[in-house]
């Protein structure tokens, strides 16, 4: 039960069996023995409550859950103790599908158990963080008017792109206008990089890129020509990363080489070395090392303010070092991003290209990874996971990276951890970053031989690619 002490846990387990009979012996309904329950036990969440009201252990909860699946036709789910403790406890909840199959379990409603879907009506949008979108809180959900559709952003993303055309069809070689509608695309692209699919929104600002092409060529005046190029070079960073997130490697390669080269030509010394990082990611990923690292210090050389500083430092520097295994200067390096984060005055930035604590975490968290410091790791993983909102790319992320930390001592957990995040996270959304987490974590289960191992095995092999054979982005 989370932090309550062993003999507080005891006592709960006796007394809640105590009020149970007594409240069955005189013929209560079951809400009344929860209401009993947690006014006895205020630590108990209404989730919990209901469980031992109904006398079950929390292996007999899952098979009620499993026997449901199956009464449906349907494969049961991966879900452990391990998890439902969380669910009970915290910090995870439960997603849709989990919520609604333990409420028919339970036989009650979603509100009794603390798991409906809260309304966002009436409530500004909460502060942006690494991986997060708009939601203010997990699991909240609008709730419209009949007849009233949601405008998404999917739908808003063409509109962006119309608009900087309709501005470049009245001034077709730029100008004050087209300059603030491709600065304004750059910022909407950027801030709604994680509400997208990487396929749908490579597409858009591909297009969004493509429309300034005889602006660039032949600019009004050279003040303005300067800003169209800054603007190419973030759309051009932009195209960089969805590249890299959909595991075109030699595409990433190939617009974060002109981002740079537009960075130094227009003097936008944050686009130079926010590029320069990125180009030390790809280095990693193909394996080269040096490589990675020189980036990542040239990138570092143009850094200005604490923010781009830190940035760096944890993105670049400190995952370069620790997998050429310099334990030392990794750890020094990561002292020197926490408290460089710590000095921004924001304490961090939203969108693609800005940084903050649960990013630094999630680097930190693979840096001990790879020097073997699994205890570490576990430890910012989970802090990642915790600050980014639940099923956003960044909470993806870590929850692998934190089943990649129990994977040695706790296989059975860490499968069903991952079997989770694929099944709350739609094929066409899981970044090509998160895919290689899942291979490593399947590597490190290889010499394990259950069931739940083996359905990760499965469900990994046949996640449809990024990009297939055709050209086409996944779909969900």
């Amino acid at each position: 039960m989370g932090q309550i002490p062993r003999s507080r846990r005891a006592q709960i387990q006796r007394e809640a069996t105590f009020i149970r009979m007594r409240g069955q012996r005189e013929g209560f309904p079951l809400e009344r023995i929860v209401t009993a329950l947690r006014g006895t036990f205020p630590e108990l969440s209404p989730l919990e409550a209901w469980r031992l009201a109904l006398g079950w252990s929390r292996n007999q909860t899952i098979a009620q859950v499993a026997g449901l699946y199956i009464a449906d036709g349907l494969r049961p789910p991966a879900l452990s103790a391990a998890m439902l403790c969380r669910f009970e406890h915290g910090p995870d909840r439960p997603g849709p599908e989990y919520a609604t199959m333990l409420a028919r379990a339970y036989g009650a409603h979603l509100d009794q158990l603390g798991l409906r879907p809260r309304c966002v009506c009436g409530h500004g949008y909460g502060e942006l963080r690494y991986g997060q979108p708009y939601e203010a809180h997990p699991g909240w959900a609008p709730v419209l008017l009949p007849g009233v559709e949601l405008m998404t952003t999917s739908s808003g993303l063409p509109a962006v792109r119309e608009s900087l055309r309709l501005a470049l069809l009245d001034a077709p070689y730029g100008g004050p206008v087209v300059v603030e509608l491709a600065e304004a695309a750059v910022e909407h692209y950027a801030l709604n990089y994680s509400r997208h699919a990487p396929a749908l929104l490579f597409d858009e600002v591909h297009g969004a890129r493509g429309l300034l092409g005889d602006a660039l060529a032949s600019p009004v005046d050279p003040v303005t020509g300067n800003d169209l190029r800054r603007a190419a070079g973030w759309l051009s960073a932009l195209l960089g990363n969805l590249a890299y997130h959909l595991a075109d490697h030699s595409g990433a390669r190939a617009h974060f080489a002109i981002t740079v080269s537009l960075g130094e030509r227009v003097g936008d010394a944050r686009l130079t070395a926010w590029a320069l990082g990125a180009q030390s990611m790809v280095a990693r990923a193909r394996l080269d090392l040096p490589a990675a690292l020189a980036y990542a210090q040239a990138g570092l050389e143009r850094a200005s303010g604490p923010l781009v500083r830190a940035q760096l430092l944890g993105w670049a520097v400190l995952p370069s070092l620790a997998q050429l295994g310099q334990a030392a200067e990794a750890e020094r390096v990561l002292s020197e991003a926490t408290s460089t984060l710590a000095a921004d005055p924001a304490g961090g930035a939203p969108g693609r290209f800005g940084f903050d604590a649960p990013e630094l975490d999630l680097h930190e968290s693979e840096a001990w990874l790879a020097l073997g410091r699994t205890d570490r790791a576990a430890t910012r993983a989970e802090a990642s996971a915790a600050g980014c909102v639940l099923l956003t790319p960044g909470w993806a992320a870590a929850t692998i990276v934190l089943a990649q930390t129990e994977a040695p001592a706790r296989p059975g957990d860490a499968a069903a951890r991952a079997l989770d995040v694929l099944e709350r996270i739609p094929p066409d959304r899981l970044r090509s970053t998160t895919r290689d987490r899942l291979r490593a974590l399947v590597a490190t289960l290889d010499s394990t031989d259950t069931a739940v191992v083996r359905d990760l095995h499965e469900r990994v092999r046949t996640l449809p690619p990024p990009i297939d054979v055709y050209g086409r982005g996944a779909t969900a």
